[in-house]
C-alpha cells in the first residue's frame, strides 16, 4: 500500500506526523512529506488513521484492502 499527499490541500496541520512519524514528516513550511515508498505492514492501521484524521484530506491509500470485519 502506498499514501499519496496532495501537497497544495496540505494546510500543516501535523495529524499525520502524530499518528505516524515512520510514514509521514513535515518539510521547513508544514507540508508533508511521505518517507516511505511502500508503507510496512506494521504501519497500516496508523496510515489508515491518518487519512481520516487529515482535516484538508490531503491523504489518500493507494492499493488499500480495507481490514476484514471481526
Amino acid at each position: 500500500m502506498k499514501v499519496q499527499a496532495d501537497h497544495d490541500a496540505c494546510i500543516g496541520s501535523g495529524n499525520c506526523v502524530m499518528v505516524s512519524d515512520v510514514v509521514f514528516d513535515q518539510d521547513e513550511d508544514g507540508v508533508v512529506k511521505i518517507l516511505v515508498d511502500e508503507v510496512p505492514d506494521e504501519e497500516i492501521e496508523h496510515a489508515r488513521e491518518a487519512v481520516r484524521l487529515c482535516p484538508a484530506a490531503a491523504l489518500k491509500l493507494a492499493g488499500d484492502v480495507p481490514p476484514a470485519d471481526r
